[in-house]
């Protein structure tokens, strides 16, 4: 995907107001973000996130028909698409011309967690594998500083590799 000059100077300006209102008022860094969702068969799930609906499904071989990506499907995605912004923001923050940017991921899983098949497995991803392929007129080494930022400030990368307190709570109706 190409950056050019029209994508980076409304990314320079929502650095600029968000720095200047989070500096005036430290509340205003606080961010919730909602989903909702509903079952919707026996694998399927229609899910709201603000004014848009996504859907879930499986692939045939765990019970579904493919109609949708599953939920660890849409975890890689949500990890790439948020590499890709966070390139993005701190390319224009750091002043690094990139004219190019493509990232690939891939996960691995081993059912047997999911299934209850051995207890000492995972049920999520034993390993998730990032490569961000960067073309542009900086040296390697500005791009080294460019991933250096990009994997510190990575909002879905940092979910991925630390512990994030989650609290379920189940009402039977």
């Amino acid at each position: 995907m190409t950056i050019d000059t029209t994508t980076i100077s409304p990314l320079a300006a929502v650095l600029d107001v968000t720095e200047r209102a989070v500096h005036a008022d430290p509340a205003a860094a606080a961010a919730l973000f909602k989903a909702r969702g509903s079952s919707t068969g026996p694998v399927t799930t229609t899910i709201g996130l603000g004014r848009h609906t996504v859907h879930t499904d499986e692939p045939a071989t765990l019970g579904g028909q493919d109609s949708a990506p599953n939920p660890v499907e849409y975890a890689l995605a949500s990890l790439l698409s948020c590499q890709a912004v966070t390139y993005r923001f701190w390319a224009v923050k750091l002043g690094i011309e990139v004219q190019d940017i493509d990232i690939s991921i891939e996960g691995d899983l081993d059912v047997r967690g999911f299934f209850g098949l051995d207890e000492q497995t995972r049920a999520g991803f034993g390993q998730v594998r990032v490569a961000v392929q960067v073309r542009g007129p900086e040296t390697p080494q500005r791009y080294a500083e460019l991933q250096a930022a990009v994997d510190a400030h990575c909002p879905v990368l940092d979910l991925f590799t630390n512990p994030t307190t989650v609290r379920t709570a189940l009402t039977v109706v």
